[in-house]
């Protein structure tokens, strides 16, 4: 059971809101339709459903609350426009990362690429899949978990016949096993025919506000009016032929013409009578079919609803009464056999009032359910993390440009003999702000939540990314793992460099090794952090480098241009009073670790990294907390 409660959108600038006091409910076993025109605000509503935008009102899904479920890939299964991936991850590798997300096994994935029918593409590209196969994908991606409700943005936009009747049967199919579905489109006869066979309901919003919620059977025999469409080259002497008969018969026909002058929709007649009409006055008909007509959302009148009528060669600007009604034809194609089959409108005789499984809906069949729930544990975001962040050739290309780039630098500036040695390991001339290893750093950092901004993974997890802390530590501990990584390549990439042009002779092991150890970890740590959580703020891959890059270029100038003190003062013992302080005694090896951590943090870059990681986090914690959805 899914119930939206009161769902308002935020104003922005005086203006009304996308979404003004929605309320209403999707039950389980049913196939529940958002209905509207493009701009009333569908779209808005789900996000707020999920907690995607900032705005009032609130959400239940079986009696939680989104931010309440523990694991929302098992709860909601979402579908928000195109397959959210990277577009050179195959299909295979984007399913298998959002298993790691989701906590299920990673042959899920191979499952749900048979279920969709993409097993043979799940080596392929996203980019590469056609807008079929990419609904398919994001589908899969939305059945991950074996959510108890789907909630799908226009799923059937762009698809074919074929295409939009497969996924019609799969959410018929969701909804047989007891789940909730709930989809959005901008198409009446789509409405009808989607939640047809489960005795769905429609629920239709108009300027954000609820207008109807009607079962699918009432919503079809209020809205959907049945209609002659006439195409003819001389339609306006036809238009005026059949309304003069008409009053002269005394019968209730309306002649609408429509934008081209050539198509004429008739209501309250058939084709036989229309068709007789035009033989009579010797006016040529190039098109007669009969089809069921959206009245739009203010119709409140009743219509009641004739024989079921074939359509005959009509150009897609109504729904034959046959496929509105589900039921069969005489012709070679009949409704409702081989794979462009229409969904019928029409109760099913074997529900009873209201929303529950149907024993035999139509529809492919969905995997087995995973019986076994994994133990909640930290390596769950890891996992996903790993497998994002190698899962294209991205990270690797970026790494490898950071160890050719500091090997050809170091040995440029190991030439003059003026360089300090560690800055030639380092390949960190005066002229650049960062050595190569530390930019690139920041780089894989802001990529970690910038890509995910891009191309969203885990649209109904806490936000467009979800950020729980969980995800953010695996994060932090994946990107400073890349970095220390990045960083002893780059060292030991230099120092081979210098030995294959220069000779052994010039690498010598400094007394001061350590410190210049954790300085060099702290800074290129301490970059990817920075990306990372700049991009995770601004939702964009340049803020976090443009982060990366403030430390040397403004945080760094800032911090020498603070006033000092005449007489600088001493942290000689500085260990030995933290020892006495600290309940646990430390042994006496540490004190070299606190004092090498207290100079990279006394070092102009070292506090400038500080300073502006506290802010960033300050800023990270900001704006997740104020980005919540409240009542």
């Amino acid at each position: 059971m899914l119930q939206a409660i009161g769902l308002t959108s935020a104003r922005h600038r005086g203006l009304q809101p996308a979404v003004d006091d929605l309320t209403f409910e999707a039950g389980p076993g049913c196939v529940t339709a958002l209905l509207g025109a493009p701009g009333s605000g569908k779209t808005a509503a789900l996000r707020l459903m999920l907690e995607l935008d900032p705005g009032r009102g609130i959400t239940y899904f079986r009696g939680r609350a989104l931010h309440r479920v523990a694991q929302p890939a098992r709860e909601v299964g979402v579908v928000l426009g195109d397959v959210p991936g990277h577009p050179v991850r195959t299909a295979r590798g984007q399913l298998r990362m959002l298993c790691a997300a989701a906590g299920v096994p990673a042959s899920r994935a191979d499952e749900l690429l048979d279920t969709v029918g993409l097993a043979g593409l799940g080596d392929q590209r996203i980019a590469s899949l056609s807008p079929g196969m990419d609904r398919r994908l994001a589908l899969a991606s939305a059945l991950l978990g074996d959510p108890h409700t789907l909630i799908l943005d226009e799923p059937a936009e762009g698809l074919d016949v074929r295409e939009a009747d497969w996924l019609h049967g799969v959410l018929r199919s969701h909804a047989a096993r007891g789940g909730t579905v709930l989809y959005t489109t901008s198409d009446a006869k789509e409405a009808a025919r989607a939640a047809g066979q489960v005795a769905g309901r429609v629920v239709s919003i108009d300027g954000g506000r609820l207008v109807a919620d009607q079962d699918v059977v009432e919503f079809a025999r209020t809205r959907l009016r049945p209609r002659v469409a006439v195409r003819s080259p001389h339609a306006a002497r036809l238009a005026a032929v059949v309304s003069r008969e008409a009053r002269a018969a005394r019968r209730s026909v309306e002649v609408v013409t429509e934008a081209s002058s050539s198509r004429l929709s008739v209501y309250g007649s058939n084709c036989a009578e229309i068709g007789d009409t035009a033989f009579r006055h010797g006016l040529p008909v190039h098109q007669l079919a009969d089809e069921v007509g959206d009245m739009g959302p203010a119709v409140s009148h009743v219509v009641p609803g004739g024989p079921a009528r074939r359509e005959n060669g009509a150009d897609g600007n109504g729904l034959s009464e046959a496929e509105a009604a589900g039921t069969g034809s005489d012709g070679p194609n009949p409704v409702g056999s081989g794979p462009d089959r229409a969904v019928t409108a029409g109760p099913d005789p074997g529900r009873a009032e209201g929303c529950s499984p149907a024993p035999n809906a139509a529809g492919p069949d969905l995997p087995p359910p995973i019986r076994r729930r994994p133990a909640r544990g930290p390596l769950r975001p890891v996992r996903y993390e790993l497998r994002r962040l190698f899962g294209v050739r991205t990270t690797a290309l970026i790494m490898a440009v950071a160890v050719v780039a500091s090997a050809g630098i170091s040995v440029l500036l190991a030439r003059d003999g003026r360089t300090p040695l560690p800055n030639v390991l380092a390949a960190w001339p005066s002229l650049l702000p960062l050595p190569p290893a530390a930019i690139c750093a920041g780089l894989l950092g802001a990529l970690s939540f910038g890509d995910e901004f891009r191309y969203p993974a885990l649209a109904a997890g806490r936000g467009t990314v979800p950020r729980r802390l969980g995800l953010l530590l695996a994060k932090l501990v994946v990107s400073a793992g890349v970095a220390l990584l990045l960083a002893l390549l780059v060292v030991v990439a230099s120092a081979a460099s210098l030995r294959l042009v220069y000779g052994s002779d010039l690498i010598r092991i400094p007394q001061n090794v350590m410190s210049l150890g954790v300085s060099w970890s702290g800074l290129t740590v301490g970059c990817a952090w920075a990306g990372l959580l700049a991009a995770g703020i601004f939702r964009v891959t340049a803020a976090g480098v443009a982060a990366v890059l403030a430390v040397p270029v403004l945080m760094v100038p800032l911090v020498q241009r603070m006033p000092k003190a005449p007489t600088a003062r001493s942290m000689t013992g500085l260990p030995g009073r933290l020892r006495e302080l600290a309940w646990p005694h430390w042994p006496h090896e540490t004190d070299r670790w606190v004092l090498a951590a207290m100079r990279v943090v006394a070092h102009p870059v070292g506090t400038a990294l500080t300073l502006s990681l506290s802010v960033l986090i300050c800023a990270y914690l900001f704006t997740s907390v104020r980005g919540r959805v409240r009542w």
